[in-house]
């Protein structure tokens, strides 16, 4: 029996690796992004691709209808898509942190509910969260991406005690800064945000130069393998990590906030 999985977020990065991944490893992938363009050669790879706005009802619910109806079951949901609304707090429009919500937690339980019928009548599926070591490790002008990835966490961990009794789990994965274009955008976002003449563009610099430095080397080929990993693994774990890294740094902000807090502030000097 081919196995089908859906993924949002396909046109670059993690997203894309791990469609091609699938595919390699002899899933039935499906999958969408708002940049169109950027999906006609994994089109033409076999994979199948459609224009998707996660926010979009009529979206979603056409990729799913879709895969239904082509494929009969939904084996695989993996709630990919995702950005970072970075900028200072004080000055980030709401209308922005809305959007942020909208696009990394309120669309992932849309899909999730579209999907839950289908993997309840299968008697087995697995909902796999994008999420990030962000969840728990914070820095400045992170704060609402920092809050989404927070309440995904929670979210993931209460859908999975609900519909575990049905066959089917809800995992979360938690990358850490990758060799991709999302720092780059997010601080461009961050600079969008800022006001005229704002008392923060220092920040947005030392924020920069910071994740430059402490980027994991990780690429979207090694995180492809991860989501694979909690896709396919028998007794699959609540939380998946890249690296020992990626996991050290969580342990150390959950367990020993004021250590964090100090060694942040140390960096941001």
């Amino acid at each position: 029996m081919t196995r089908v999985v859906i993924i949002t977020g396909i046109s670059s990065g993690m997203g894309r690796a791990a469609a091609l991944y699938f595919q390699k490893q002899g899933f039935e992938v499906y999958g969408g992004a708002r940049r169109i363009a950027r999906l006609i050669d994994l089109n033409e790879l076999g994979i199948h691709t459609q224009k998707l706005d996660v926010t979009d009802k009529l979206s979603i619910r056409g990729l799913v209808d879709h895969v239904i109806k082509e494929q009969g079951r939904i084996d695989i949901l993996i709630n990919n898509a995702g950005y970072g609304e970075y900028g200072p707090l004080e000055e980030i429009p709401i209308e922005n942190a809305r959007r942020q919500f909208e696009v990394n937690l309120f669309a992932v339980n849309q899909l999730t509910q579209l999907v839950l019928p289908v993997m309840r009548r299968q008697k087995s599926g697995r909902i796999i969260n994008i999420s990030s070591i962000a969840a728990d490790v914070y820095s400045p002008l992170g704060g609402w991406y920092h809050a989404t990835k927070a309440g995904l966490n929670m979210w993931s961990d209460v859908l999975d005690q609900e519909v575990k009794p049905f066959g089917i789990r809800s995992v979360v994965i938690q990358p850490g800064l990758t060799k991709s274009e999302w720092s780059k955008i997010a601080m461009e976002n961050a600079r969008k945000n800022l006001l005229k003449n704002s008392p923060y563009t220092g920040l947005v610099d030392k924020v920069e130069k910071l994740f430059s430095e402490i980027s994991t080397g990780a690429t979207s080929e090694d995180l492809a393998k991860v989501f694979y990993q909690a896709a396919t693994d028998s007794r699959p774990k609540r939380r998946y990590y890249n690296s020992i890294m990626d996991h050290g740094m969580v342990m150390v902000a959950r367990t020993m906030p004021n250590t964090y807090r100090a060694v942040l502030s140390r960096l941001m000097k």
